[in-house]
């Protein structure tokens, strides 16, 4: 039967529940279980699709299609799993379906209401995510106290009733602040937040507290004494170096032991050793001598907009054993030629809307004239499409139409099943799609086969009616899906490397596994740094 762990968050948002969920996962799972998880998400929208990433962070898609939250990108990393729809749900989606249910009669002669209604929708999903699982882990988004949680929060205490007491565990994360002006870290928070998981019914199991530094023995006591809690089920997760890091503060606390104490869970076998290997490397690689990659994004002032993106970067640098050095160029400040020019590598990244679009463009121009290693992605790779019309094939009125649909020469333009298209959410190019990539490419190097599959997000693509113009100037176009006859890659031939992709490679970067465009980006990043240095 699997068991169910609850991970709830308390005191202020953004504490990191996702980390701990996924790391808590990965222990487990070192344990020879298996492990799912899923992320509840309180607000109302259907999915994260329709969101600006300055409200929620990036925007992370699965191979199905699922427009989801970022915490989704933190248990594919940490537990090497592909996500799907099955992993995330929304109060929106909840809503939705049990409107559809009562307007097609499935209600007939009840008032639906939230209870038993919305939270028997709940309940079912939370079954059927674990159906074949020994442990599924429900992260559920948002404060205890929020109104918009309490569904998600009512179904989590229905699941203990229903089931034994060693099926269901409740894992509480919360603050516990530091206050400097009294060189003291405070327990209250900490106390009101379990106080008022109580009166929604929920006795935590395990307090994981979240602070700046180590706690000492005599605040966990007091956290204890205090929550009703064993004092060896308070655990402490300060800040650390590195995200990757909280696993192993995690178990020198205990905390796997915990949870298999309390679920009555056997374990198989201990294998930490992927794990540990790639610290290490990560250790190495951060007392190395940085690269310097330049990111030319549009949403540079919230650091979670790009946080696959950045992870991929890592993972690249990791096994390349050089340390990251990101650079967020505002490409419409006045000194950003300046800052290229002491990049070593640089990346833009996808996005929406024209603004700062014209220094995108630019900064392709600097890197392809300058030959700095590039990589566009989604719209980076349009970026790379418009500026080398303009500038090597001498086109005039050149733009996408998404930002000029009068433009003379739409080298980027809406893709077919796409116009007409009236509804927003979830009507894009989405998930993954398989390319074929051309032998005696740079793409084809960095692969090493012939059919690959990679996850999309976007309405408009390369005009396929330009491709000879493109390549008889140098412009390759190495990858391309063979059913919708539409480019995916494109590359410059004489050109240390230079890379637009339609596709968002980070989303399956894994840092066990990095993802290949993102090593040899880092490791033509490393040469270029070489070749300057001389």
């Amino acid at each position: 039967m699997t068991r169910y762990i609850f991970v709830t968050g308390g005191v202020v948002s953004s504490l990191g529940k996702g980390i701990t969920a996924a790391s808590v996962g990965r222990l487990l799972k070192a344990h020879g279980l298996s492990v799912n998880i899923v992320k509840c998400d309180p607000y109302i929208n259907v999915d994260a699709g329709t969101m600006a990433p300055f409200q929620h962070g990036e925007v992370f898609v699965t191979d199905d299609g699922a427009e989801t939250d970022l915490d989704l990108g933190y248990y594919e990393r940490f537990l090497g799993i592909d996500t799907s729809r099955v992993n995330i749900m929304t109060a929106g989606q909840i809503y939705q379906s049990v409107i559809a249910r009562e307007r097609e009669g499935g209600y007939l002669g009840q008032t639906v209401q939230v209870i038993p209604h919305i939270t028997n929708e709940i309940k079912l999903r939370f079954q059927k995510a674990g159906e074949g699982f020994d442990i599924t882990i429900i992260e559920i988004g948002g404060t205890v106290g929020d109104i918009e949680s309490l569904p998600f929060l009512e179904a989590a205490r229905q699941m203990r009733p229903d089931r034994t007491r060693n099926d269901v565990l409740y894992l509480h994360v919360t603050l516990v602040p530091y206050l400097s002006a009294s060189d003291e870290l405070k327990t209250k928070p900490t106390q009101h937040s379990v106080n008022k998981l109580r009166e929604i019914g929920i006795d935590p199991d395990i307090i994981v507290c979240r602070a700046e530094k180590p706690l000492a023995r005599d605040i966990k006591n007091k956290i204890a004494l205090f929550t009703s809690v064993p004092k060896e089920a308070v655990i402490d997760a300060p800040d650390s170096p590195s995200i990757y890091d909280v696993p192993y503060e995690l178990k020198r606390q205990g905390l796997d032991e915990q949870i298999m104490m309390l679920l009555r869970l056997r374990s198989s076998h201990w294998d930490f050793e992927e794990w540990n290997s790639f610290t290490q490397r990560r250790k190495a690689a951060a007392a190395a001598q940085p690269v310097r990659i330049a990111i030319a994004g549009k949403y540079t002032k919230l650091k979670d907009s790009y946080k696959s993106l950045v992870e991929a970067i890592q993972h690249g640098c990791i096994a390349n054993g050089v340390k990251a050095e990101l650079d967020y160029v505002d490409v419409e400040s006045a000194d950003f030629k300046a800052r290229l020019a002491g990049a070593d590598g640089l990346i833009v990244p996808g996005g929406f809307g024209d603004r700062g679009i014209e220094g995108k463009i630019e900064a392709v121009r600097y890197a392809r004239e300058h030959n700095l290693p590039f990589l566009g992605i989604c719209l980076g790779m349009q970026c790379a499409a418009v500026e080398f019309a303009r500038n090597v094939l001498g086109l005039k009125s050149v733009h996408s139409t998404e930002f000029n649909p009068k433009a003379a020469n739409p080298v980027v333009d809406l893709m077919t099943a796409q116009k007409g298209v009236k509804e927003k959410g979830g009507t894009m190019r989405l998930g993954a799609w398989p390319c074929e990539i051309k032998k005696g490419t740079l793409a084809f190097r960095i692969y090493g086969r012939k059919n690959i599959s990679e996850r999309h997000r976007h309405r408009y693509e390369f005009n396929s009616r330009y491709i000879p113009a493109y390549e008889k100037k140098g412009m390759c176009v190495s990858g391309v899906n063979r059913k919708l006859k539409l480019p995916e890659m494109l590359e410059i031939k004489k050109h240390p490397w230079f890379m637009g992709v339609q596709f968002h490679p980070e989303f399956k970067s894994r840092p066990l596994l990095p993802h290949p465009l993102f090593f040899s980006f880092v490791a033509a990043a490393v040469k270029n740094r070489e070749v300057k240095s001389k």
